[in-house]
């Protein structure tokens, strides 16, 4: 039967970060794509195992205080990618702290309030700037003044600094400053002290805005990021991402899309063009990891690109997707092989333009499933095995009261560092 080729096993391999990873350069180059909420919580010990990480992140999300700077301002959202900087930043000083302390501080959900915090911070008042040395002060302190006179000459559009987030509003200011995303990281990356072999990659790399539409399998066409994974009222606030407090979609989604900024369907879409860092970088990782988050909204935006799946299908190294513990409202009903199916299409792009669609196997991009113990996706067997995917890792879990079932950070690392280390020791044995 297929399913006796399926290998189950417990990632509690022997192998430990010291030994696999001596010194920086002998760390393996891991590029993952993820969004900008789930995997964060792994990223602290990801570090342990290596730095060399690219992490490619989507720039379409309309939600939170991103939304509001995207309406006045204009450009792509920058919420994933200050939220993934945080993380990757150092923390090894009190001025460290003290600068993420401040790059990562949102203010008051009510307007009034967050209103005279901004001022308070934009005059260099706020008690947040404690601990924060001249040098660094001035530089932050430039570029959010650049982004509040920005938001003066636009003052007919009457910005609402409620929930907005010190990081976004520091990135944005950079942004319109150098009129280059790529350069506006850099600076990020730079003043909260990222590792230089540290790579935060936005997919596409631009200076327009970007909006994803998805098309569900019914026909109907869904515009924003936001809409399809977390619909609110339109109201500022914080986004609710318990899975009970979202009504499910009416049918399952067939795909996601770019659509221009005034596109409302399917006629009206665009096809941006992939950064080439990112092309750059899956020709050269160690590992290709598909992130635990938001399939559709978190993951797929950056696997419809063209060039993507050219370049993933082409390598021969350990492509990982790291399986979801619960279900949300992109993927009610799926099973582990439907997640597989997803990131296949998105890849082939089975759906879009028909003389760029490719037709590779889905074991040509994922050959490895890391899933958390006790997690409620089904693990359907003889369809993955029909897939061409034999290597299903269980991996120990953890149960958070408001997401259920993800993942034990120390042994989900210790899984990829394990599969990587016996990856690299067969490769060398070939004859």
């Amino acid at each position: 039967m297929a399913t006796s080729r399926i290998q189950c096993q417990c990632a509690s391999g022997p192998t430990t970060f010291k030994q696999l990873l001596p010194n920086t350069s002998s760390q393996p180059p891991l590029l993952v794509f993820s969004g900008g909420t789930a995997f964060n919580g792994i990223v602290e010990e990801l570090k342990k195992l290596t730095t060399r990480v690219s992490h490619v992140l989507p720039v379409s999300d309309d939600g939170g205080s991103t939304a509001e700077i995207v309406r006045v301002l204009g450009g792509p959202a920058v919420g994933d990618i200050r939220s993934r900087c945080l993380r990757l930043a150092d923390q090894s000083t009190a001025e460290a702290h003290a600068v993420r302390r401040l790059l990562g501080h949102r203010l008051s959900i009510h307007p009034s309030q967050a209103k005279s915090e901004w001022y308070e911070i934009v005059q260099g008042q706020h008690s947040l700037w404690k601990g924060v040395s001249r040098p660094y002060r001035e530089t932050i302190r430039a570029f959010l003044v650049y982004f509040q006179n920005e938001i003066l000459r636009r003052a007919n559009d009457n910005f609402s600094f409620a929930n907005g987030s010190i990081g976004n509003f520091f990135f944005a200011g950079a942004r319109i400053f150098f009129q280059s995303l790529d350069a506006a990281i850099f600076l990020f990356s730079r003043v909260s002290e990222i590792p230089s072999e540290s790579l935060v990659l936005p997919v596409i790399s631009t200076n327009d805005r970007l909006t994803l539409g998805c098309e569900l399998s019914d026909g109907t066409i869904i515009r924003g990021q936001n809409e399809i994974s977390h619909p609110t009222s339109g109201a500022i606030s914080t986004i609710n991402k318990e899975k009970t407090s979202i009504p499910a979609l009416p049918s399952r989604i067939k795909r996601v899309f770019y659509l221009s900024r005034e596109g409302r369907n399917s006629l009206h879409e665009v096809f941006p063009t992939v950064n080439p860092s990112v092309l750059e970088q899956l020709n050269s990782v160690d590992c290709i990891v598909y992130a635990m988050g938001s399939l559709f909204t978190s993951i797929c935006p950056s696997l419809v690109l063209l060039g993507i799946g050219e370049v993933i299908s082409s390598r021969s190294c350990p492509k990982v997707l790291l399986l979801n513990g619960t279900h949300d409202r992109e993927t009610s009903g799926f099973s582990a092989s439907c997640f597989v199916t997803a990131i296949t299409d998105a890849l082939n792009r089975t759906y879009g333009d028909p003389n760029n669609c490719l037709k590779n196997h889905p074991s040509k991009y994922v050959n490895t499933l890391l899933v958390p113990k006790g997690g409620e996706v089904p693990i359907d067997a003889e369809k993955l095995a029909t897939q061409g995917i034999i290597n299903v890792i269980v991996v120990d879990s953890a149960r958070d009261p408001k997401l259920g079932i993800i993942f034990d950070p120390r042994s989900l690392i210790q899984a990829l560092a394990d599969l990587i280390h016996r990856y690299n020791r067969a490769k060398v044995n070939a004859p």
